[in-house]
């Protein structure tokens, strides 16, 4: 039963300065402020550790790609050596057969525990706000696709995006709730009572705030302001200073609280390369300083951060409630979000999954089910 000791270490939601847990088969055993009841196996002076990250929205890395069935371990492995414990890999627009291609391909990935299922952004999205995607792919809920997608999948589909304006979109949301599908509301060009119709059928994530969608308009609120005001929505914030500006996230964060906002990296393939052409999909992009945007085009295309710079972003001073709060918005609220119960936090019976951080938030260790990645 290996015994870990830190100088810092959040358990439960809360920041412990020292800390201690123990680990037996893949499982948290023991855990508790203070030092260790006995000498650590592993003791980490002067570092933080905190749960493994959780990114409930994610493309691709390390110059691999979930859309590619070859790039799927490779791109989980570059995620989860940034600390992300628990990846939702995403898929975007496609056509029909490239859809279920794609589907079956991660469906099997997520039943060898490589990822934790599929979030398909797409292809049920508004053109006008495409974003990366092919608005030439894309097309309106169809019960005959969405029915065969869910075969194809076979349970492994936990979230799906779709713009809740479409014809025949509170029926997918039904449809998808019924099969315990977690719906999500993006890319779109929705009114501000169009989404709180689509959130009152079911839906109950906003995938990526402010980005794909109309902006706050103090005469035509939009889909925003429907998705921060509902205590049963969860809002996903890409929190890599790009996207959204970081007085925003702060301001976010603040007003609908931690357990209400999941911190994703939205990563495509370049995420951890130097800059260059990409692709996400069947979309060209071109990366430049970091930032990836659609060939051609002002367009941002994904992101190309990981979750442990995330995490030091929202971290800030180091307080113990921004710490709190960081910890919350990388791990328990997406957990939450997706209905992962034994994930997203240290305590006793949740899965040994945790990160351990230096002084500098840098990753300096990783456990998934009790073994440290590496060894």
């Amino acid at each position: 039963m290996p015994l870990i000791g830190a100088a810092t270490m959040v358990l439960d939601g809360r920041v412990n300065r020292p800390g201690w847990l123990a680990a037996s088969g893949g499982r948290i055993e023991a855990c508790g402020a203070g030092p260790p009841p006995r000498p650590a196996d592993r003791d980490f002076p002067d570092c933080v550790v905190v749960p493994g990250f959780i990114d409930m929205h994610v493309h691709g890395g390390g110059g691999a790609s979930y859309t590619d069935a070859d790039g799927i371990a490779a791109a989980a492995r570059f995620h989860l050596g940034h600390g992300t414990t628990t990846t939702l890999a995403s898929l975007v627009t496609a056509p029909p057969a490239e859809l279920i291609a794609g589907v079956r391909a991660l469906a099997a990935a997520t039943r060898r525990g490589t990822v934790a299922g599929i979030h398909l952004e797409g292809p049920w999205l508004s053109r006008a706000r495409c974003g990366a995607h092919d608005p030439t792919l894309m097309r309106d809920p169809d019960p005959a696709e969405i029915d065969a997608v869910l075969a194809a999948a076979d349970g492994a589909i936990r979230m799906v995006t779709l713009a809740p304006e479409l014809p025949g979109a509170d029926a997918a949301i039904r449809r998808f709730r019924d099969a315990g599908v977690v719906v999500a509301l993006g890319h779109t060009d929705a009114t501000y009572a169009q989404t709180q119709r689509a959130i009152a059928a079911g839906a109950t994530v906003g995938t990526h705030l402010f980005n794909a969608m109309p902006p706050l308009h103090h005469r035509e609120p939009g889909p925003a302001l429907a998705l921060l005001q509902d205590p049963g929505v969860t809002v996903e914030l890409i929190a890599d200073g790009v996207h959204v500006h970081p007085a925003v996230v702060r301001a976010v964060i603040g007003a609908a609280g931690p357990d209400r906002v999941a911190v994703i990296t939205d990563a495509v393939a370049a995420a951890g390369c130097a800059d260059g052409a990409f692709r996400l999909g069947p979309v060209p992009i071109d990366v430049a300083s970091g930032v990836a945007r659609v060939r051609g085009t002002s367009t941002i295309a994904g992101g190309t951060a990981t979750m442990d710079r995330l995490f030091c972003n929202l971290v800030g001073t180091g307080s113990d409630p921004a710490l709190e709060a960081a910890v919350r918005t990388t791990a328990a609220t997406p957990a939450r979000a997706l209905g992962l119960e034994r994930v997203g936090a240290l305590r006793v019976g949740a899965d040994a999954n945790l990160v351990v951080l230096d002084r500098d938030l840098r990753v300096g260790a990783v456990m998934v089910n009790g073994r440290w990645v590496g060894d």
